[in-house]
């Protein structure tokens, strides 16, 4: 790799990361307090587990879109799937703040269903380019399909 793609490289996987640390230094005190008084589901997983799920799931969404910025492709169809991964990161990033700094499960539910929806795009974008940055996108939808199900169920319960 030669110094622009090490750049890149960096770049991609950074970004997703500082999202979410942003996200989780600024939802951190919520999740202690507000969050352990609220009813959860059966299927509620131990607390410990969302920051190592989500750190790998950022890395791998990094790795994705360095995929796609490094690709060759049509460079509107490349501008188009870069524009729509920036939207449902920033949709990603509000969701933390909608959940447990507003304490609103019922607009973060609306929040997760339009994230859910624009990673589906991203995929549908991303594999037009790179079958492996599509597929590298799916256990990140299927994380968040979980979580749309444990927010309903903690909105329901709430």
């Amino acid at each position: 790799m030669n110094k622009k793609s090490i750049i890149r490289f960096l770049v991609s996987i950074s970004l997703p990361v500082a999202v979410g640390a942003v996200a989780g230094l600024f939802t951190a005190s919520s999740v202690k307090t507000w969050f352990v008084t609220l009813n959860k589901p059966s299927f509620n997983p131990p607390s410990w587990l969302f920051a190592p799920v989500w750190t790998t799931l950022y890395i791998v969404m990094g790795i994705a879109f360095f995929i796609i910025w490094q690709s060759k492709a049509n460079e509107i169809i490349k501008k188009r799937s870069m524009k729509i991964y920036f939207v449902q990161l920033f949709f990603n990033f509000t969701w933390s703040f909608v959940f447990f700094y507003a304490q609103q499960p019922g607009w973060a539910l609306v929040n997760i269903v339009v994230l859910w929806l624009l990673i589906a795009i991203t995929i549908f974008w991303f594999s037009q380019i790179s079958r492996v940055s599509a597929w590298l996108m799916v256990p990140y939808i299927l994380w968040v399909s979980f979580a749309t199900a444990l927010n309903y169920a903690i909105w329901q319960l709430n």
